[in-house]
């Protein structure tokens, strides 16, 4: 499940670090640990909708990356150059914005007779101090702080150690590279990112958490095997990859599928309006079934692969 969130739902998980002060000087003084690179593909999938006077592009990122990924190149580069409109799942500059950190961290906490290793109980409690003793972290470092909010450091911390970061992740290197007078727009806020996983029962809030500590130490290679299906292009071995792990329908109905829905709906509207969008959303948005491309196909959209 956890790998999933990362590919899936949340650039904002990537922010997470900067919500709490012990957090972010610790695992930047771990995170020279030598990263391979992965092989030559033949790049990350892309499609487009088009009519007469709008052509929108849809583009599966990744929010983390290791440096020097080479996927930034061919039609990839050409579509986004195109562009009057670049699209992003929240703004660019939510997750760096102090304020908006701090409003996540808020909006994270228990409520002040309520502790997270209380909420968890004595077996659950254990395994969790016993995680966050193996990355270096105090015990109550999180006693504050919900499940999910938890679970989603939990499950970035492995990548961060691993040379894993957002700047070197397809949201940071397309708004970079878009063209300065191309219009930024944005599908969700960060309020709305935090609301999905703040709004889940507890129970599905403490499962997520005891998933990002069962897969702590294989986090690094399901992602990396998960990167691999992306670069290569390969949306059905990602999305069979990525449905392994959604084992909540509750949590892949608000984080996945009712959004796409959505999306599908943003984008049949902007159809009628003239000119060129790039939009770049979480890659297990555009993979498998009920993906933002299914549903654009029931709205009688036709979606054409570009590459």
């Amino acid at each position: 499940m956890t790998r999933n969130l990362l590919l899936l739902a949340a650039p904002v998980a990537m922010g997470l670090q900067g919500c709490t002060g012990y957090t972010g000087g610790e695992v930047a003084s771990a995170s020279a640990t030598a990263v391979a690179t992965p092989p030559a593909a033949e790049g990350p999938a892309l499609w487009k909708v088009a009519d007469e006077d709008t052509t929108i592009y849809l583009f599966g990122t990744v929010h983390a990356l290791p440096q020097d990924v080479d996927w930034f190149k061919g039609p990839i580069a050409t579509a986004l150059d195109s562009a009057d409109t670049l699209v992003t799942e929240i703004p660019a500059e939510a997750t760096s914005d102090p304020a908006a950190q701090q409003a996540i961290a808020l909006k994270a906490m228990l409520p002040p007779e309520q502790s997270l290793r209380g909420v968890l109980g004595e077996a659950k409690s254990a395994k969790y101090e016993a995680a966050l003793t193996e990355l270096g972290l105090p015990v109550n470092a999180f006693d504050r702080f919900e499940p999910w909010f938890a679970g989603m450091t939990l499950a970035v911390l492995p990548l961060m150690k691993n040379g894993w970061t957002a700047e070197s992740g397809v949201e940071k290197v397309v708004e970079r590279e878009a063209e300065q007078s191309a219009k930024r727009e944005a599908l969700e806020t960060v309020e709305f990112q935090v609301n999905v996983f703040d709004t889940l029962p507890q129970e599905s809030q403490i499962a997520f958490l005891m998933s990002a500590i069962d897969t702590m130490d294989t986090m690094v290679p399901m992602m990396e095997q998960m990167v691999a299906e992306w670069l290569a292009g390969d949306a059905e071995g990602l999305a069979e990859l990525m449905n392994q792990g959604l084992s909540d329908p509750q949590l892949a109905k608000v984080l996945l599928y009712d959004r796409n829905k959505t999306w599908a709906e943003w984008i049949d509207a902007r159809m009628d309006t003239p000119g060129t969008v790039f939009i770049a959303v979480g890659a297990g948005h555009l993979a498998g079934e009920k993906s933002v491309q299914d549903y654009l196909k029931r709205r009688k959209i036709a979606v054409t692969r570009v590459q």
